[in-house]
């Protein structure tokens, strides 16, 4: 398979040099997101850029190749959430004891935290909604699924979120 030049122009008219400039941070963010750790968020950031290089030729025609990779980000960034499970399950048996984690210091640290324990979709969809302030059909079109789908998640994302945050109960007031 013969692989594009970092100058190769798509269909879109948008080389692929540009389109990795302009999308790399939005991508590390995403992951973060996802992931609470910054090093594994720049990696699977890492792996879209070079998987939408690898197939730009394909990719670059798309109207929204950004959406491709975040796609590729949330699904990459739900394997690592599940073999990081594993791994700890495992050296807690082995040590005998939980293993730590090691959260990112931020200022809204506890959001991004019980962002983080939303099962995969719903916290994707509201990444994707507040972090990268897209529209449902936005979202649908990233996760490849019906933009009810989107809605019905961000729905029992939010609802979560405000539970976990004691933010339903100044509602209820």
């Amino acid at each position: 398979m013969r692989r594009p030049s970092a100058g190769t122009t798509a269909a879109s008219g948008v080389t692929f040099e540009a389109f990795a400039r302009h999308e790399r941070r939005p991508l590390v963010a995403f992951a973060w997101s996802l992931t609470g750790d910054l090093g594994v968020a720049e990696d699977l950031a890492q792996d879209a850029l070079e998987a939408a290089w690898q197939a730009w030729d394909r990719v670059g025609g798309y109207d929204k190749p950004g959406a491709w990779a975040r796609r590729v980000v949330a699904n990459r960034a739900a394997g690592h959430s599940r073999r990081r499970g594993r791994e700890q399950r495992a050296l807690g048996r082995l040590a005998g004891r939980p293993t730590a984690t090691l959260e990112l210091e931020a200022t809204d640290d506890r959001f991004w935290r019980e962002l983080r324990n939303l099962s995969e979709r719903q916290a994707q969809a509201v990444a994707l909604h507040y972090l990268e302030d897209l529209s449902i059909a936005q979202i649908a079109l990233v996760l490849g699924c019906a933009e009810g789908t989107v809605k019905v998640h961000l729905h029992r994302g939010r609802a979560a979120l405000a539970h976990a945050l004691g933010l339903d109960r100044e509602i209820d007031r």
